[in-house]
């Protein structure tokens, strides 16, 4: 089954996609959904279904409690960037703010100058979690999204920390759509491409994780509890901008096309951010 977050003139409400069109359900959101009971995922009384190529999309948990992030997880980014590979995941966190709906534009933060791409499969939470193992992470997983993890990598590579570099404000496209774990095989073999004006940038395969889902998953649980509607991020591949020789970054009027088999895209029109 597919879910989705969308705007209505009377705010946002969950929905599961059937026969072409969003049935809109009780629940504010998708995140809302997995949090609560049975009467949630029931149909909203009086609702009209939205037909998919009229929705507009939120972003698919507009407010996790937490988002997790693994970097350099595919064995192609660890190469491309002259590092070994990690015996443990490289995790860091980003914020509710910077998540972005799946066709809303990219506004490009005057700030940065090396704005950079990053397609990433993207985890839902749908149990509690703590001190899980792998096989109870996975059961645990409520479904998979699309992510791209826009990058600042000028602020990104000011210390040894990252967060600075991924903490802007509605810098992360994510969505369309929740897809459970049984129509994507649980994402164990999908492909990932993050496209530039038409042009492939990144291209790979979810088989090429170092480290998949539920061990990401069970892993973060070991330090904290992992709760209905959070995000994992799962990393991104080869073929980022600032490893390019001469790097290569955003800039306005470009279109970034995230898609990974199965589960959608997010296509987002890059703008420059209005100053003064």
């Amino acid at each position: 089954m597919r879910f989705a977050t969308i705007r209505t003139d009377q705010g946002t409400t969950a929905a599961r996609l059937e026969g072409g069109a969003l049935i809109p359900l009780n629940a504010a959101d998708v995140g809302e959904l997995l949090a609560g009971g049975e009467e949630l995922w029931q149909d909203r009384p009086g609702a009209q279904p939205v037909p998919e190529p009229e929705a507009d999309f939120a972003p698919v948990v507009p407010r996790p409690g937490k988002i997790l992030c693994a970097g350099l997880n595919y064995r192609s980014h660890i190469l491309e960037t002259g590092r070994d590979l990690p015996e443990y995941p490289t995790l860091f966190a980003k914020f509710a703010e910077t998540l972005l709906g799946p066709g809303d534009d990219l506004v490009l933060p005057s700030v940065s100058e090396r704005i950079d791409w990053e397609v990433e499969l993207g985890v839902i939470i749908g149990k509690p979690l703590y001190r899980a193992t792998p096989e109870q992470a996975s059961a645990a997983i409520a479904g998979y999204t699309v992510i791209n993890d826009v990058s600042m990598r000028d602020w990104q590579r000011r210390t040894l920390q990252w967060l600075q570099g991924k903490m802007f404000e509605r810098s992360t496209p994510a969505g369309p759509y929740l897809v459970t774990p049984d129509e994507c095989g649980d994402a164990a073999d999908l492909e990932v491409i993050c496209e530039v004006d038409g042009e492939v940038m990144q291209q790979s395969r979810t088989s090429d994780l170092l480290f998949g889902p539920a061990e990401i998953a069970a892993y973060a649980s070991q330090a904290i509890t992992l709760r209905p509607g959070d995000l994992i991020a799962t990393g991104t591949c080869g073929g980022v901008g600032d490893a390019r020789k001469p790097p290569v970054y955003l800039q306005p009027g470009q279109v970034l096309r995230t898609r990974i088999q199965d589960l959608g895209e997010c296509v987002n029109l890059c703008v420059a951010e209005k100053t003064g």
